[in-house]
């Protein structure tokens, strides 16, 4: 759905370096000692847009915090340590991001990672829900199509639940196919043919798949995700300080297709989104796509719903 999604590269992380503003946004990592995590802090560390960054993980996050509060930015950093620290971590955030769980191994599928992250996301939207229910909560842990859904059972089983302010973090499908586009065409207004069109999207859809293998076991798209993350939380804030116009794709509860979650353009607000701008005009090869991926997306919306209900 290039028609409908791709768009220039990021304004939001190009003003989060530039800005004089001072914000005061509360920003926490969940997982931040992994291979998302680490350079996801990094970036956030270099916003003026951020004030505090608490940063959680079941290992390494005191050496992580100490080495990113030697860096002359604003953002003052302090790290958190196991299950126990994780109430004082989320206290008073604005804004939460999760990029905890295993990475993706040569071989795996995304639904390979869904028993293991199912869990860790349960566990720290759990934490989420009880210690900073007003939050905005980014996850970036996979499978996306399943972990918010887990998200918002969770938040729902706490009686805090607000649709508006829970997002799955699919930015980096909009950084790789602007990427990719520019590759091929790079002018602002693009004609691709079918048969180049149908390869791009392969490449697109498959670009992580890319990313496993060139690392040959090393890890997954770490860099790229770090980058989209912060991306994207960087929209979030500067929309939760009043910009108008900022638009951002993201998976969130919807009515826009017959599935009760899908990715498509959102408006941001000051609490959270403002409008849905839904799918947009597509072709019918794009309208065939859509109509392909809706069971498959279903089956997983299913599952994680099915995972928080039969939670003890």
């Amino acid at each position: 759905m290039l028609s409908a999604l791709a768009r220039p590269a990021s304004a939001a992380l190009r003003r989060s370096f530039s800005t004089s503003a001072q914000n005061n946004a509360k920003v926490a990592v969940l997982g931040a000692s992994g291979g998302i995590g680490q350079p996801l802090s990094l970036l956030l560390k270099n916003s003026p847009l951020v004030s505090r960054l608490t940063l959680y993980d079941i290992a390494h996050t005191p050496g992580v915090a100490a080495d990113l509060s030697h860096i002359e930015t604003r953002p003052t950093v302090k790290g958190y340590l196991g299950p126990e620290q994780l109430p004082d971590c989320l206290k008073g955030c604005d804004v939460v991001v999760i990029p905890a769980g295993v990475p993706r191994k040569p071989g795996m599928t995304r639904d390979d990672l869904f028993n293991t992250n199912a869990t860790i996301v349960a566990t720290l939207t759990a934490a989420c829900a009880q210690h900073c229910p007003e939050a905005m909560i980014c996850i970036i842990a996979n499978p996306v199509n399943s972990t918010i859904p887990i998200t918002a059972e969770v938040f729902k089983k706490h009686g805090v639940y607000n649709p508006n302010k829970i997002f799955g973090v699919t930015t980096l499908d909009i950084v790789r196919a602007n990427t990719f586009v520019a590759e091929l065409k790079c002018t602002p207004k693009v004609d691709i043919p079918q048969d180049q069109l149908t390869t791009l999207i392969g490449r697109i859809q498959e670009a992580g798949t890319e990313v496993v293998k060139a690392k040959a076991g090393a890890g997954s798209a770490t860099l790229s995700m770090a980058y989209a993350g912060a991306r994207f939380v960087f929209s979030v804030v500067d929309a939760m300080n009043g910009k108008e116009g900022v638009v951002e794709c993201s998976f969130v509860k919807s009515q826009e297709t017959d599935c009760p979650y899908f990715s498509t353009p959102l408006l941001l607000g000051k609490k959270g989104i403002e409008k849905n701008l839904g799918i947009g005009k597509i072709s019918p090869f794009e309208e065939k796509m859509i109509a392909e991926a809706i069971p498959e997306l279903k089956a997983s919306i299913k599952k994680g719903e099915e995972f928080v209900k039969n939670m003890k």
